[in-house]
C-alpha cells in the first residue's frame, strides 16, 4: 500500500500547479498589486500571465491598463519616450482603442519626435485632439500656414474650446510676418529673416547660435538634438508679433525670437541676447517648463554676460525683491522693476554656479524636471551640503554688501 503522507504530498503538488495555471489567480494577484499601486509588479506578474495564457481576454486588458497607467506616471514626470513606449505596449493589446494611440502621439510630440508622433497622429481620427496636436508638429517645424489649417478644422470641432482659439489667434498674427521672411540654414538652426534686414546679418547670427550651442550646452550638460526655429524681426513687427514689452530684448516661446532692427551686422550686445535666449531652449527642456523665472532667467544671463556686460542697476542686501516674486514672469514689471530683476536673478544663480558647482545646477534642474518644486529640487540637489532653498537664498543674502537680515525666500 503506497504512503498516505506522499500521495497528500502529491495532490497538494497537483492543487498548487492547477492553481498557478489558473488565469483567474494571475489576475486577482495583479489586480491587488494595482489597487497598491504597484504597477511594476503588477506588470511582471500580468507579462508572466499573458505569456501563459496569451488568448485570456481579461489578462490583457489588465496588462494594457497597467501600461497605460505607468505611461501616464512617465508623462507626469517628463519621462517622454518611456511614456510612448508604455502607451504603445498597451496599444498593441488594444489595437482598437484610438486614444492609446492618440496618447503615444502626444508622448512622441512632447519627446519632439515629430515624424513618429505624426504618424501615430494621423491615426487617431479626425478628432479635435489629434488636429490640434499636428497643427503643433506642423507649428513647431516652420509650416505656419499648415498649423492655421489643422488648427481652424479643430476649432470647427470643438468651437468652445479657447485655447485653441488662443493658438489660432497667435498664429494669425505670426504668419503676414512670417510669409515674406527669408530663410537660411545651419547644422542645429533654421532660420526665419525679414527681407527688410541686411542679408550678410543671418550668417553672422547662426555662427553665433552655434557658438551659444556648444558654450551654454557644455554647462548646462544638453546638446538638443531636434532643430530649433529662430526668426529675426524689424522692431516694429517684433512687437506686434510677440506682444512684448518696450524693454524686451528676446523672447523663447519654443522659437528664438529676436528683434534686430536698425543694424547692419552682430553687435556684442546681440550676441549676448542670442545666448541668453538659446540657453532658456536648453532650461525648458531640461526643466519641461517646471521652473521658477529667477533660475531661468539667471542662467540665461550667466550665458549672455560671457558675451556682453550690460550696464546693471547696483544691487544691495537691504533692497532686494522677494524671491517669492521673482518665481513668475517679468513681463508685467516696469523697465526699472524689471532690469533689478533680471540682475538679483543673475547673481542669485550666479552665486549658486560659484559655490556649489555646475554640477548641482544640472541636478537642480534633472529634479526640476521631473516635477519636483524648486524647494524640493534644491534640497536633493545639495543633499551633500544639507542646505535647502532658504538656506541657499540666506547665504547669497549674507555675501552682498549692505546685507541685511531677514528671508528673501519667503
Amino acid at each position: 500500500m503506497s504512503d498516505p503522507r506522499a500521495l497528500l504530498v502529491a495532490l497538494l503538488l497537483c492543487a498548487g500547479t492547477a492553481l498557478a495555471a489558473d488565469p483567474l489567480t494571475y489576475g486577482t494577484k495583479a489586480q491587488q498589486l494595482i489597487t497598491k499601486g504597484d504597477f511594476v509588479q503588477a506588470l511582471e506578474e500580468l507579462k508572466a500571465a499573458t505569456s501563459r495564457f496569451p488568448y485570456d481576454e481579461e489578462l490583457r486588458r489588465q496588462l494594457a491598463f497597467t501600461y497605460t497607467e505607468l505611461a501616464k506616471r512617465d508623462l507626469q514626470a517628463g519621462r517622454f519616450a518611456p511614456a510612448a513606449e508604455n502607451f504603445r505596449q498597451a496599444h498593441e493589446l488594444l489595437p482598437g482603442s484610438r486614444e492609446l494611440g492618440l496618447m503615444r502621439g502626444i508622448a512622441l510630440y512632447l519627446n519632439k519626435d515629430y515624424a513618429a508622433a505624426r504618424d501615430e497622429l494621423l491615426q487617431a481620427g479626425e478628432g479635435s485632439e489629434p488636429l490640434v496636436y499636428l497643427g503643433k508638429i506642423s507649428y513647431d517645424t516652420g509650416d505656419l500656414p499648415g498649423a492655421l489649417d489643422l488648427w481652424r478644422r479643430a476649432k470647427e470641432l470643438d468651437p468652445a474650446n479657447k485655447v485653441l482659439a488662443g493658438l489660432i489667434e497667435k498664429a494669425e498674427r505670426e504668419l503676414p510676418v512670417e510669409s515674406r521672411m527669408d530663410r537660411g540654414y545651419s547644422s542645429m538652426f533654421d532660420l526665419s529673416v525679414d527681407a527688410e534686414l541686411p542679408p550678410g546679418l543671418s550668417a553672422e547670427v547662426l555662427d553665433a547660435l552655434e557658438s551659444a550651442y556648444n558654450a551654454a550646452g557644455a554647462d548646462l550638460g544638453l546638446f538638443p538634438t531636434t532643430r530649433i526655429p529662430v526668426l529675426l524681426y524689424t522692431k516694429k513687427d517684433y512687437s506686434s508679433v510677440t506682444a512684448g514689452p518696450d524693454w524686451s530684448g528676446g523672447l523663447y516661446d519654443g522659437k528664438i525670437r529676436l528683434p534686430v532692427g536698425g543694424i547692419t551686422k552682430l553687435t556684442p550686445q546681440l550676441r549676448a541676447i542670442i545666448f541668453h535666449e538659446f540657453t532658456h531652449v536648453l532650461v525648458a527642456e531640461l526643466t519641461r517648463g517646471n521652473v521658477p523665472t529667477w533660475l531661468n532667467e539667471g542662467l540665461a544671463e550667466i550665458e549672455g554676460r560671457k558675451e556682453y556686460v550690460p550696464r546693471v542697476p547696483e544691487l544691495r542686501g537691504n533692497h532686494l525683491i522677494p524671491v517669492a516674486k521673482l518665481s513668475g514672469g517679468f513681463t508685467g514689471m516696469a523697465g526699472a522693476e524689471a532690469g533689478l530683476a533680471y540682475q538679483q536673478s543673475y547673481l542669485m544663480t550666479r552665486f549658486m554656479v560659484d559655490r556649489y558647482g555646475w554640477y548641482a545646477v544640472q541636478q537642480v534642474l534633472k529634479y526640476l524636471g521631473q516635477g519636483n518644486s524648486m524647494e524640493s529640487a534644491v534640497a536633493k540637489a545639495l543633499s551633500d551640503y544639507s542646505l535647502d532653498l532658504n538656506a541657499v537664498v540666506r547665504e547669497w543674502r549674507e555675501s552682498l554688501p549692505g546685507a541685511g537680515t531677514g528671508d528673501a525666500a519667503q
